[in-house]
């Protein structure tokens, strides 16, 4: 979920306008007339200072949205999904640098968590959590299986979707074409203990054509010699404070099995909620906006 640093840019204009608050209230405030009007470059930042420092609060510590910009969690959520991700549900942490203070819990297997891609800090990805530290993960021939215990399917049906496919022509410049894919569903059961009482459901797809996993693009990633990679799939150890995620839409998803672990410092939330999605109200379908994620 590549963005503009909006929480940085949040930042400065609460500092700033907090600034002009606080010259106003302890210094400028004292020095006018009772019937003398506020200047407008104090009466505008004054104004919004609170408003931003509200927002800022919120973003930073509680309730954060993102939108969904790709096709790898589907059928989970879709492009255009506009989504609401608890901050606090892994522990407090400080704005901008994202540093734990407080830590408050750890995610569970099945989660769907927003997170800073390990690649490149500044974009922020969503998988669900597949593998905590210490489990073995293994995907073999699109059965996935942690700690010995496989993840139950149960078909649901067919699911079809467009998607915008970008290659090179002849000359070598860029096209894109949209096409239509086609996916199996199923109803995936993940286990939160070892016991195997404690369960969570969700929808994953399953592309019937591709294989398991393309090995040509898998990357070279910290800890990959916990990994053993082969042409129908893989088996990893994750690593202390880390996590193994995977998109539902599992043969169209680049995610850990790619690029490797998710280290714990790089967690922002668990997303929870859809609060918006353009399409469906278009349509007046009104089946996503109000979603739970599971």
């Amino acid at each position: 979920m590549d963005k503009l640093n909006f929480p940085l840019i949040l930042f400065v204009l609460t500092v700033a306008t907090g600034a002009v608050w606080a010259f106003d209230r302890f210094y400028a405030a004292k020095k006018r007339n009772e019937n003398q009007r506020r200047p407008a470059w104090i009466e505008y930042p004054v104004g919004f200072f609170p408003v931003l420092l509200l927002v800022f609060a919120l973003r930073s510590f509680v309730i954060e949205p993102f939108k969904i910009p790709s096709s790898s969690m589907r059928p989970t959520l879709e492009v255009g999904d506009f989504i609401l991700v608890n901050k606090f549900a892994y522990g407090i942490r400080l704005p901008i640098i994202e540093q734990k203070i407080i830590p408050l819990g750890h995610p569970k297997r099945g989660d769907t968590v927003v997170f800073r891609y390990p690649n490149n800090p500044k974009e922020d990805y969503i998988k669900r959590v597949i593998g905590l530290a210490g489990d073995v993960v293994e995907y073999k021939g699109k059965i996935l299986s942690v700690n010995g215990r496989v993840l139950n399917d149960t078909p649901i049906g067919k699911l079809s979707y467009l998607e915008n496919y970008l290659y090179s022509d002849e000359r070598g410049q860029s096209e894109s074409e949209v096409r239509p894919v086609w996916v199996d569903t199923f109803t995936e059961t993940a286990y939160l203990d070892h016991d195997g009482n404690q369960k969570i459901s969700y929808t994953i797809a399953k592309d019937p054509i591709l294989p398991p996993i393309s090995l040509f693009g898998v990357e070279s990633f910290e800890f990959k010699d916990a990994c053993v990679y082969a042409n129908d799939g893989f088996k990893c150890i994750v690593p202390q404070n880390h996590y193994w995620v995977m998109g539902d839409n599992r043969d169209h998803s680049a995610d850990s099995r790619y690029w490797g672990f998710v280290p714990d410092e790089n967690l922002r939330g668990r997303a929870f909620f859809i609060w918006f999605n353009w399409d469906d109200i278009k349509s007046v379908a009104f089946k996503r906006v109000g979603s739970i994620i599971h």
